[in-house]
């Protein structure tokens, strides 16, 4: 049995799909790809696809994870192809590899987020950002199923800065870029969890809804303070050239190829 993993996108309109949606439309796509999956035993087989930490309904993302099984090897980037070519445009197959090490759940520590927060001005989200990160503890609530929850959003925030917008931005109303990095923990803290934070702490409150993305996920590194590539691991355990290519390479004629 093989294993690929995949990087997918939420864009556009896109990052309105739920997550089910979102399983629903990438199952139609392993069928009309005609994908070798494996299935799981008992009375209500389904195909063997594990997804890994999905971002909420309403977020875009660069960067979701998903594994599948196969019953017969196909070469990754091929596949990756054909998923994407059956898959709507904003929902998009950019990255695909051969499962070679175990764990992609567990290298998945933190997520890259950026706000862009419209009606806010730069140096009013500057002074928010300085009052969260002095802070020790930034205490927040969210509803829950069984009521009010309040919790601490400043541990979880490794990285918290404001940024201009970008220059070519149109219209006239003030904007705001917000990066965070923030480790996965329990209870997991979200974009809008630190927007509750910089609302206690500094009085910030955009007029509109944020437009929420996320840039990456990976292991989080403490030394560098970044977030690394998930699938970098496969990659690096992954042979100098595919199975088949190797095979077909081995079995050529002598001198095939030569001018």
């Amino acid at each position: 049995m093989q294993r690929i993993r995949l990087r997918y996108t939420k864009r556009g309109r896109l990052r309105f799909t739920s997550h089910r949606d979102f399983q629903r439309a990438f199952e139609r796509a392993l069928r009309r790809s005609e994908v070798p999956m494996a299935y799981s035993a008992g009375f209500t087989p389904h195909p063997k696809v594990s997804y890994a930490n999905a971002a909420p309904t309403g977020t875009g993302s660069e960067a979701e994870f998903l594994e599948i099984a196969l019953t017969e090897a196909r070469d990754p980037d091929l596949l990756r192809e054909l998923l994407d070519s059956s898959l709507p445009d904003g929902l998009d197959i950019i990255d695909a590899v051969e499962a070679r090490t175990s764990g992609l759940a567990d290298r998945l520590t933190a997520s890259v987020w950026e706000l862009r927060l419209d009606g806010v001005e730069p140096d009013e989200l500057r002074a928010a950002v300085t009052a969260f990160n002095a802070a020790e503890t930034v205490e927040v609530q969210r509803k829950a199923k069984n009521g009010i929850r309040t919790f601490d959003a400043r541990a979880a925030v490794a990285d918290l800065e404001a940024l201009d917008p970008p220059a070519d931005r149109p219209g006239d109303r003030p904007c705001a870029i917000l990066r965070l990095v923030v480790r996965h923990v329990t209870p997991a803290v979200r974009p809008d969890d630190v927007l509750s934070g910089l609302r206690a702490v500094a009085d910030l409150a955009p007029p509109v809804p944020a437009a929420v993305t996320r840039l990456a996920q990976g292991l989080f590194d403490e030394e560098s303070g970044t977030v690394t590539d998930p699938l970098a691991p496969d990659r690096e355990a992954a042979p100098t050239a595919h199975p088949a290519v190797a095979a077909a390479v081995a079995t050529a004629p002598e001198g095939a190829g030569s001018a």
